[in-house]
């Protein structure tokens, strides 16, 4: 366990990582999300977005620290992708999974009406219409059931029996969701997606609209960073087996159609969520919770890129460093910057 010095420390770097990046950026923002839009609105109708900000850091000793609004909930959206599908690959194997939804990043936005058509399959379960796939492997005997076992999941990940759906979101969600609606009649056509369209996109927007905190994003990551494994609870999230394959999809598609930027200059698994989250996971050592609205081009959060760019800058975090496999403890303890 981290020593109280090197507590302080930490608590220190992290404090002036937020504030050089709190001042940083915003000639970068194209805008904000708006629930239930799909839509980034203009940035001068979101005057009280502009310095919502929190960086958490989760070790998987199960130390947890944070900067900022780490306490200001928001909405999961497409993150929730990540956890959905390592439960249908509990539920019914890599094998029969991969039957139903690949592993290719598609180079194509998140909401993009495309598919692999060699396999007839999504390309892979981070975009929509993977994840309305991966939603649709739900076992349970309704939708009810279904949400409630996903929302099971997602507690015990984030170590919080809080975790529920913000109705309000989902109402806005499903009020604008046709382009979803429109994909679904899609892949049910194709034989995609077995359920009820509207029963099954009513329970992808539900997981979409439970609302976390970047603390509880960050234990979320250490816990697969922990090999499915809550650091703080001990709880097991996800069977460690199937934590390689979420890991590797997060890698080349978690960042929607920015996913290769993402690799090359940052270099570990993460996932992005268009209400501003970043959630990014260093395996055997740390996950990572970040949380800033301000959007770019491709619906990323443009702080939370950033701030990730320089700690695994910093801490040489990129899976091809060559000073990763000690890096993270290094600076802690030699006094360097974060």
């Amino acid at each position: 366990m981290p020593t109280q010095d090197i507590r302080q420390r930490m608590n220190q770097r992290l404090a002036e990582l937020y504030e050089r990046h709190l001042a940083l950026h915003e000639d970068k923002i194209v805008g904000y999300y708006t629930p239930g839009t799909g839509n980034h609105k203009p940035e001068e109708t979101a005057e009280s977005e502009h310095k919502r900000f929190a960086i958490c850091l989760a070790t998987t000793d199960g130390e947890v620290f944070y900067v900022g609004d780490h306490d200001r909930p928001f909405a999961l959206q497409s993150i929730s992708k990540v956890f959905v599908y390592g439960m249908a690959l509990e539920a019914h194997g890599r094998d029969n999974v991969l039957k139903r939804v690949g592993v290719e990043p598609s180079g194509d936005a998140f909401n993009s009406i495309v598919f692999d058509e060699r396999n007839n399959r999504p390309y892979n379960p981070m975009v929509n219409a993977g994840a309305l796939a991966t939603t649709d492997l739900m076992e349970g005997e309704d939708p009810a059931e279904d949400l409630e076992r996903i929302l099971g999941v997602l507690r015990r990940y984030a170590g919080n029996e809080d975790l529920k759906v913000d109705e309000d979101v989902f109402a806005l969600e499903m009020g604008s969701a046709d382009r979803n609606r429109a994909t679904s009649y899609l892949m049910r056509s194709y034989g995609m997606i077995s359920h009820a369209v509207e029963e099954n996109l009513a329970l992808y927007l539900r997981q979409c609209s439970v609302c976390v905190t970047s603390r509880d994003l960050a234990v979320m990551a250490a816990t697969l960073a922990n090999g499915g494994v809550n650091p703080v609870t001990e709880e097991q999230a996800l069977a460690s087996r199937y934590v390689r394959d979420v890991l590797s999809v997060m890698h080349t598609c978690g960042m929607y159609d920015s996913a290769g930027q993402w690799a090359y200059e940052v270099g570990i698994p993460a996932k992005s969520g268009v209400s501003g989250a970043i959630l990014a996971v260093v395996p055997g050592k740390l996950g990572i919770g970040v949380f800033s609205p301000g959007l770019d081009v491709y619906g990323n959060s443009v702080r939370g890129i950033k701030v990730c760019e320089e700690i695994s800058e910093r801490l040489g975090l990129h899976i091809f460093a060559d000073d990763a496999e000690d890096a993270l403890l290094g600076p802690l303890n030699s006094g360097n910057g974060t």
